[in-house]
């Protein structure tokens, strides 16, 4: 991010702290990278609140684009977004809407015909590698030789720390955990998150699907999170803290943060990478455990990544990535987050296995997501085909893909992608 989201993040970041678990839900909060959604239906089963989130002025593009009309939103700074979703193909559109597995080796079959044929816009790093620096940008170029025209790719791996450090070889610090994390001061861990943002930066990464901001409560089995140590803490406020913090330091390094994964796996019994029917029975839609996502997007944090376990007290029926409930009505209405929202992988996860790779795409967008990630590039041709289908025989599923694909292309324009 350039130095106004730093400011505003810093600004944010000592309220935060010190009001995470009060502010358990903040409706009427947003995100800093507040971007405005072009005119579409919403999922009729959400609820969202109607009240509009506080004004945010736009961050300027990076390059200057001439305005085709001298209308006050042609000036705006979206309007480059705009301008690119108009002339994008239904395809292309839609290839926006999801993220694939790319070896952090070398990229496979798979992933370029992913890119190449279907649109794909965004990557996901896989493998814990040891490669050097050098060698993943390397990696990172040979991706983005082949991205969609107009627009670089999302590049994003798993840099949270630990056990969970995708890129471990030359030039990439050792990561401490999450739980280890939490016992740095906020204002260290927010500098020593920037250093590791400069590295990733360096290896031509943009987007690091980090920090968890699940609270696990003290001695809780949690096989998922817990079992990893991968949570800041046991309480909301500490979570909120030290994950706005890690945010922070990305931003500070020109790195996208995606905080994760709402509305929470801290409560949870089972691992839904491994595992089928996960289900929380705990958290409410106005939990206090939620107060970590709201102080993050409250601090401008640009992604938030979605759960796919049950949630029985919310929406019992759908897996979160796919509940209008969940998506639309919590992230987006009661905590008015404006920003890009993200699946966990749906690729190879044993939670979503008894979804097609289509059904799965679809549920999403109808959700009200905006991209949809999966390991495995061989489900794209799938997924794709399933929801340009259903956006061909339904006009407001189309609506729904179209907001999606501007919010990611706002993204992009917000990193220099565009």
């Amino acid at each position: 991010m350039r130095g106004c989201d730093s400011e505003r993040m810093r600004v944010a970041a000592t309220a935060i702290a010190m009001s995470a678990v009060s502010a358990v839900v903040i409706a009427g909060c947003s995100s800093s990278r507040s971007v405005t959604p072009i005119p579409t239906a919403t999922p009729t089963s959400a609820s969202p609140t109607t009240s509009a989130p506080p004004h945010v002025s736009p961050r300027p593009p990076s390059t200057t684009a001439t305005p085709p009309t001298p209308t006050p939103s042609a000036r705006s700074p979206l309007s480059y977004a705009q301008r690119a979703l108009q002339g994008m193909s239904e395809a292309q559109r839609v290839g926006q809407l999801f993220m694939v597995g790319a070896s952090s080796g070398g990229p496979t079959g798979d992933t370029m015909r992913a890119i190449i044929d279907h649109h794909v816009g965004s990557v996901i790093l896989t493998n814990t590698s040891a490669r050097s620096v050098d060698q993943i940008a390397t990696v990172s170029r040979q991706l983005q030789r082949v991205a969609p025209a107009g627009a670089n790719l999302f590049v994003a791996t798993d840099q949270e720390g630990g056990q969970v450090q995708r890129l471990q070889g030359p030039g990439f610090d050792t990561i401490p955990s999450g739980v280890q994390q939490g016992e740095i001061a906020p204002q260290q861990l927010r500098a020593d998150a920037r250093r590791w943002g400069t590295q990733l930066r360096a290896a031509g990464v943009n987007l690091d699907l980090a920090p968890v901001v699940d609270t696990v409560p003290s001695g809780a089995a949690n096989p998922p999170i817990g079992g990893l140590s991968r949570q800041y803490g046991s309480t909301p406020a500490t979570v909120a803290a030290h994950g706005t913090a890690f945010a922070q330091g990305m931003a500070d390094a020109g790195i996208d943060a995606t905080i994760k994964h709402f509305p929470g796996l801290g409560r949870v019994t089972g691992n839904t990478d491994t595992t089928s029917r996960v289900t929380d029975r705990t958290t409410t839609r106005n939990d206090a455990y939620l107060a970590p996502f709201a102080a993050g997007i409250k601090a401008g944090v640009p992604f938030v990544m979605i759960s796919t376990a049950y949630y029985s007290r919310i929406d019992a029926s759908r897996p979160a990535a796919f509940s209008p409930t969940i998506v639309t009505g919590m992230l987006r209405g009661d905590l008015q987050f404006r920003g890009v929202v993200i699946s966990d992988d749906v690729g190879g996860a044993a939670q979503v296995a008894a979804f097609s790779p289509g059904t799965r795409a679809v549920d999403f967008v109808a959700a009200g997501g905006d991209i949809l990630l999966t390991v495995n590039p061989a489900q794209i041709p799938e997924m794709t085909a399933a929801v340009l289908a259903r956006a061909k025989s339904d006009t407001a599923f189309r609506a729904e893909v179209d907001t999606a694909a501007l919010r990611v292309l706002q993204a992009r324009q917000a990193r220099g992608l565009l």
